[in-house]
């Protein structure tokens, strides 16, 4: 069906600079202005949250960005709050894009009286007036179910392929895709086919969260470039500490693919000093000037992904045709 509405794009201050540049894209692929809306996101004395909106929205398709990242509960209230603003005031239908989908990692019940907090923020969402979801590599698939609502989850493994072929261009026959646990083997599996390189795995054991006990290589890394991928990136303990373990099991470097950084309390620190000789990020959470100004750590934009992808929702078209090489290469040229 074609689109007899206009996107219209508006942001709460989680990752304000991801907005903007989304809408320079949005911008270039329309070949119109693409601002975004004019509203104020703010906070009373109490650290309540108020929104306003300063233009009509009347039967507009909006699209909300937001990742609800640290402080992860001021953003999923800013969230919800502009949503519940935007639904009152009549828009057509409200898309909540969320970079980084925080509260992911409580994703089932791993002990006993613990909640599912994924499941309760997700409920929250669709109640607010949220009627789509569009996402970016989250923590566990099946989260999509939690939804009664569309979910498009992209992913950062076809940006973070054509970076690979372009920085390893020389060497692609030396490198081998890494998972940092059992459980990231499928995301690692899907990186490793896209650049046509083996697999390994660092089995790991913790004796209690954030704290690993041991670790274990499968599958020979010796002579390699090894590419560590994962989701997130938190306190960088694990992920320093599977650098060091595949060095000494004769890795020649090590670079990890994170599609979140977290980047929590010493982490910038760890990755500084560790034997990694570059960490590469997506924007989807705003870094701070110690993650930009840190030397081994690149940032890859998300903006054109994302652009593209609102655009595919608001036409009515494929979302998935951008996990193809052959759509997501012109996107990114000239970028990577």
């Amino acid at each position: 069906m074609p689109a007899i509405t206009e996107p219209k794009l508006i942001s709460g201050n989680a990752n304000l600079s991801l907005a903007k540049a989304i809408a320079r894209r949005m911008s270039m692929h329309r070949g119109m202005s693409q601002k975004l809306v004019d509203a104020r996101v703010e906070r009373f004395n109490d650290q309540e949250i108020f929104v306003e909106v300063y233009e009509n929205v009347r039967g507009e398709d909006m699209f909300i960005i937001q990742p609800t990242s640290n402080p992860a509960n001021d953003n999923l209230m800013e969230l919800l709050i502009m949503t519940d603003a935007l639904r009152r005031s009549s828009a057509a239908r409200i898309t909540a894009v969320i970079p980084y989908f925080g509260y992911a990692r409580q994703d089932r019940r791993s002990k006993a009286r613990t909640p599912i907090s994924a499941k309760l923020v997700a409920n929250m969402m669709v109640e607010a007036g949220i009627e789509r979801v569009l996402t970016m590599d989250l923590h566990a698939a099946q989260i999509q179910g939690f939804f009664d609502i569309p979910v498009d989850n992209l992913y950062a493994s076809p940006i973070f392929a054509l970076d690979i072929i372009h920085q390893l261009r020389d060497r692609l026959g030396d490198v081998m895709v890494v998972s940092p646990d059992v459980g990231g083997v499928a995301r690692a599996r899907e990186l490793a086919k896209r650049i046509n390189a083996p697999l390994a795995i660092v089995d790991k054991r913790r004796e209690k969260p954030g704290e690993v006990a041991e670790m274990t290589v499968i599958g020979d890394v010796s002579g390699k470039v090894c590419i560590i991928v994962d989701d997130m990136c938190d306190t960088a303990g694990t992920l320093c500490k599977a650098a060091e373990v595949l060095m000494e099991h004769g890795a020649t470097e090590v670079h990890s693919y994170i599609s979140h950084g977290v980047l929590s309390g010493p982490a910038v620190e760890r990755i500084t000093n560790s034997v990694m000789k570059s960490l590469v990020i997506t924007d989807s959470i705003e870094a701070p000037a110690p993650v930009r100004n840190a030397p081994n750590i690149r940032i890859l934009p998300t903006a054109p992904i994302f652009a593209q992808a609102i655009l595919n929702i608001w036409n009515g078209t494929s979302v998935s045709s951008l996990f193809d090489n052959e759509t997501l290469s012109p996107i990114y040229e000239g970028i990577l």
